[in-house]
């Protein structure tokens, strides 16, 4: 298996771990994490021994969403407002590609939150097929309170998974949703205690599903595409 400077990647029997591996900076994620969040998931669709993979973070938090340092390079060096612009267009796009491939892996994919979930971390979740979280738990899309728009896939993924209403409202305000309102509002399967327990669950969880047929999971892994598509994925080697 291939190993990471911003992930830890473990293995127990059929399903695959990725852990978020900067628990100095609360998993908050600087460009090698996107990356390498991008090549880990597209290995892992090709890993014929996986068949299901848990998303979790180390540390104290899931997810502080984007690093700050990150901030100076989104616009490029040029001081041309037209080159500015599209460095950071083409940054954006780079990104959305990098969590994209969560959502395009062909294995289960869970998400198992504690404590903090914010910004890009949302964006990461939401691509999970599942997610589950602990009761200190929270979720906020805090890109309006610093003047951005949530644009690397939470306002694209998450309508498709709570009220439209709750979305805009999480996003105009940027405030905290706690574990028990994303379970009412479907957004976790359930909550649970604390990380321990949390990371045992899911795990059950996980292995139930490796246990199963991972062509029909396959199939299953994507509900939004087209038929056509679900049959290329179950015949594709």
């Amino acid at each position: 298996p291939p190993s990471f400077e911003t992930l830890d990647l473990h293995f127990d029997r059929q399903v695959a771990t990725v852990s978020l591996n900067r628990p100095d900076k609360a998993n908050s994620m600087n460009e090698a994490m996107w990356a390498e969040l991008q090549a880990c998931f597209e290995w892992l669709d090709d890993e014929a021994a996986v068949r299901a993979v848990i998303l979790a973070g180390n540390g104290g938090h899931f997810c502080a969403g984007l690093d700050l340092q990150m901030f100076g390079g989104l616009h490029g060096a040029s001081s041309e407002p037209a080159r500015r612009s599209e460095h950071l267009r083409r940054t954006i796009l780079r990104m959305q590609g990098n969590l994209s491939a969560i959502e395009k892996c062909r294995k289960p994919v869970l998400a198992a939150i504690h404590k903090t979930c914010i910004g890009g971390g949302v964006d990461l979740v939401c691509c999970a097929d599942m997610r589950y979280a602990t009761e200190d738990a929270y979720f906020s899309i805090r890109e309006i309170d610093i003047g951005m728009t949530a644009d690397v896939g939470t306002l694209q993924r998450l309508p498709k998974l709570i009220s439209d209403g709750v979305v805009r409202e999480l996003a105009y305000t940027g405030r905290n949703m706690d574990a028990e309102e994303a379970r009412e509002h479907g957004f976790v399967n359930r909550v649970y205690e604390d990380r321990d327990t949390l990371m045992r669950e899911v795990m059950a969880t996980a292995q139930s599903i490796a246990r199963k047929s991972p062509l029909a999971g396959r199939t299953m892994r994507l509900p939004v595409c087209s038929t056509r598509t679900r049959l290329e994925a179950c015949i594709k080697p």
